[in-house]
């Protein structure tokens, strides 16, 4: 398993279809997601900070199979973003490589909080994030993707009470 800097042709675009495809495989979301992660990828790439913002890509055996960003909220706060596991990578690691390198980055970058939106329902993405601190801080139900869906709001702190140092 590797995990390097998102940048290579082909890396935005196959986070875009990755997504798209899996998520409708699996959850039966429709095409409003894709646009959703499109959104999303559009705006990192068209400008971030890269003092501040970052994005990598898993590889198994050569391949992409996996991705997670890191973008600013506000001054203090980064937000993790898109991340995804393709089957054929999990249980190898990558789903708590990718959120480890996610947070370290962020804490690295000066930010004191980080904070993730996902759905009701994804149990091996919980297990990550408990897994690296975060704590689910709201819950929403909503019409989204095609669906009835629990939006989640997830928080952690990185840095300890009260410092400022990393």
């Amino acid at each position: 398993m590797l995990i390097r800097p998102l940048g290579r042709p082909g890396d935005l675009g196959w986070v875009v279809q990755a997504h798209g495809e899996l998520y409708a495989a699996e959850l039966g979301w429709d095409t409003s997601f894709e646009a959703l992660v499109a959104k999303i990828v559009g705006d990192y790439a068209a400008d971030h900070d890269t003092a501040r913002e970052g994005a990598w890509i898993a590889e198994l055996d050569g391949r992409r199979v996996g991705c997670v960003f890191c973008v600013r909220e506000d001054d203090t706060t980064a937000k993790l973003r898109v991340l995804l596991v393709h089957p054929d990578a999990r249980g190898h690691g990558a789903g708590n490589e990718l959120v480890s390198t996610c947070v370290e980055f962020a804490r690295n970058a000066g930010y004191d909080r980080m904070v993730l939106w996902t759905v009701d329902g994804l149990a091996s993405a919980r297990k990550i994030y408990e897994a690296h601190g975060f704590e689910l801080a709201e819950e929403t139900p909503q019409h989204s993707f095609g669906h009835d869906v629990v939006g989640q709001l997830w928080a952690r702190e990185l840095r300890a009470s009260g410092s400022r140092t990393a």
